[in-house]
């Protein structure tokens, strides 16, 4: 790697991704970074911001972090991104998600008794479905219940989690071999 790429590996490694709780394997057995991030430091001039973008929505953004679950993993079976799935059940469960959620979250049954949650889920469905345009009336709604900025960060994440769904496609990157 040179400088650049060394650079924004610490970064990640260093960062809060790397000092947090590990509920999964952020390097593999040789150090290599996995899911995203691997693809990320090939190319430092777009991987920093990208994972910059990632980093303040897990660690800076305002959604409860079962609510940021919810819509992660809705976009991970949306897209049929394996990683994703992968990592973020783990961490799922660590921010309260049940097996039965996780269980309806992958088959599309997920309704939670959260008037917060159900909203946030609806609306990931929705962009997901390409069909991001809300009326007046949507709008209302979802503002009321979920708050503009909640609003605003959950349609920045579902973009910014299919993006890294289309990387890791287009670069074959799946579950770390040892699966953690």
């Amino acid at each position: 790697m040179d400088t650049e790429q060394l650079s924004l590996r610490e970064r990640i490694v260093g960062g809060p991704r790397g000092s947090g709780p590990q509920h999964f394997a952020l390097t593999d057995e040789h150090g290599a970074l996995t899911g995203p991030f691997g693809v990320m430091v090939h190319e430092p001039a777009i991987g920093a911001p990208l994972q910059e973008l990632g980093s303040a929505l897990r660690y800076a953004g305002t959604l409860p972090e079962r609510t940021r679950e919810i819509a992660i993993l809705a976009v991970a079976h949306a897209t049929d991104n394996a990683f994703e799935r992968h990592a973020h059940e783990r961490v799922g469960r660590a921010a309260g998600l049940a097996d039965d959620e996780l269980a309806a979250l992958a088959d599309g049954t997920f309704a939670p008794a959260d008037s917060g949650e159900q909203a946030a889920y609806a609306l990931c469905r929705r962009l997901l479905e390409d069909r991001a345009r809300l009326d007046d009336d949507d709008y209302a709604d979802l503002s009321r219940t979920l708050g503009t900025t909640a609003l605003t960060e959950l349609v920045v994440l579902v973009g910014y989690y299919r993006t890294l769904a289309q990387l890791m496609d287009v670069h074959d990157v799946g579950v770390p071999r040892d699966g953690t």
